[in-house]
């Protein structure tokens, strides 16, 4: 089964099972990806699907962060239970220590030295690691390794 009828047998489940919360947002999610799907005039891949979600959960993130500095502790925990459904349909995430030796292997595969070479640390990693990690992670673990 791929991943977007996954998402769709999850909304009839959570429907059946009268959770408002993961059938509201799990409806968001399906509308985003056939908003893609007809805009494109195609068929998503699971990739495109996995680089979807990801961009969902980084907009929920934001506005989380953005409703706790208003004090609207709602809104922020509505963002949050969305981003928890979401990572349900994402790999796993490297660890930390993971996502060191990875990028030690793409540091040494590309040559780079120092600070200066961390973009094409980042264009290899980002293509490496899509899904695994997030590009905000990658970039810091990166410039730790190099400075």
């Amino acid at each position: 089964m791929n991943l977007r009828n996954k998402i769709n047998q999850d909304i009839k489940d959570a429907m059946k099972a009268k959770d408002n919360k993961k059938r509201d947002a799990l409806r968001l999610l399906s509308s985003a990806l056939k908003q893609v799907e007809v805009d494109e005039r195609r068929e998503l891949s699971d990739d495109d699907v996995i680089k979807i979600i990801q961009s969902q959960v980084k907009r929920r993130d934001d506005a989380a962060t953005q409703y706790r500095d208003a004090g609207r502790d709602d809104l922020m925990q509505k963002e949050l239970d969305e981003i928890a459904c979401y990572k349900e349909y994402l790999p796993a995430q490297l660890s930390d220590g993971e996502l060191q030796e990875a990028l030690k292997v793409i540091i040494a595969k590309v040559g780079a030295t120092t600070i200066k070479d961390i973009g094409k640390v980042m264009g290899a990693a980002s293509k490496e690691l899509s899904g695994k990690a997030d590009g905000k992670r990658i970039n810091e673990c990166a410039k730790t390794l190099l400075s």
